[in-house]
């Protein structure tokens, strides 16, 4: 007996289908229970290794710090941050743009500037690469 391509749809039985329905309800609940960092409560910048500034995430500001190859731009709103402008010639980390979960960083390598956003439950697998 030979099954041509839409004849598997014949051996599915109302069972079946609830089975696979239940695994996919289940596999979104823990992508969005066990994949999420925690909201962040605040920002590190550092330039060359030292902490420049600590920040706390309730009011917007503009943070200028100063690297080898000139000033990075941090911005930071409620909740979230990035670097808003970068002398480095790729633009990595301005790319990145928003962080918005506590353990994301963006890395301005070319001028020695990292932000973090710290947290209680800090999502640290962005330090893994």
């Amino acid at each position: 007996m030979r099954f041509r391509p839409g004849d598997w749809w014949a051996l599915l039985r109302p069972g079946d289908v609830l089975v696979v329905l239940a695994g996919l309800l289940l596999c979104g609940l823990a992508v969005r229970a066990l994949w999420q960092g925690g909201a962040p409560d605040g920002a590190v910048v550092r330039a060359g290794g030292q902490v420049v500034a600590e920040v706390d995430l309730s009011r917007e500001r503009f943070i200028e710090v100063p690297g080898p190859l000139g000033v990075t731009l941090i911005e930071i709103q409620p909740g979230r941050a990035r670097v808003a402008s970068d002398p480095g010639p790729r633009q990595y980390c301005v790319r990145q743009g928003w962080l918005t979960q506590a353990g994301a960083v963006a890395i301005c390598a070319p001028n020695e500037v990292s932000l973090s956003l710290t947290g209680r439950a800090a999502n640290y697998d962005s330090l893994n690469y």
